[in-house]
Formats: C-alpha cells, sequence, structure tokens
C-alpha cells in the first residue's frame, strides 16, 4: 500500500509533463504537414525549379552520367568516320 502513495504522484508528474511537451511541440510546428512528405513520392517532378548553377549551364557539376552522354555523342558512331 505505501508503493502506491508514491506511484500515484509520481504519474500525475510524468503525465503532467507529457501534456506539456505536447503543447511545446504543437507549438513548434511539429504536426503541421502531417502527409506532405507521405505524398510527395506521388506528385510529379513537373514542378522542378532549376538552381542557379543550372540556369547558368555550368556544366562542372553535371552528374557522371550526363557527362558520358555529352562525350558519347561529341565522339560520334564509328559509321559517321
Amino acid at each position: 500500500m505505501d508503493v502506491i502513495y508514491g506511484l500515484i504522484p509520481m504519474m500525475l508528474f510524468f503525465g503532467f509533463l507529457v501534456v506539456v511537451v505536447f503543447i511545446w511541440m504543437a507549438k513548434k510546428g511539429y504536426f503541421d504537414d502531417m502527409d506532405g512528405q507521405a505524398n510527395r513520392i506521388l506528385m510529379d517532378d513537373d514542378d522542378f525549379q532549376p538552381t542557379a548553377k543550372q540556369e547558368k549551364g555550368d556544366e562542372s557539376e553535371a552528374s557522371p552520367a550526363e557527362q558520358g552522354t555529352e562525350t558519347e555523342q561529341s565522339k560520334g558512331t564509328p559509321a559517321d568516320k
């Protein structure tokens, strides 16, 4: 019976602490957009906004796949030679 006298105040304290943390998280915006990240995979990439480097045509940071296709196109095929 003595244990209950210690557990009841302790559980009330932890319950109050959980409520305070929940209110703090709600004010900080942790629960604002629960579905946005989950639905992003379903959205098209048509709304792609290029970065400033891509707009300038800076090819120094092109991906290796893009660089490979450029070099193959510039070399030409054996039939062209």
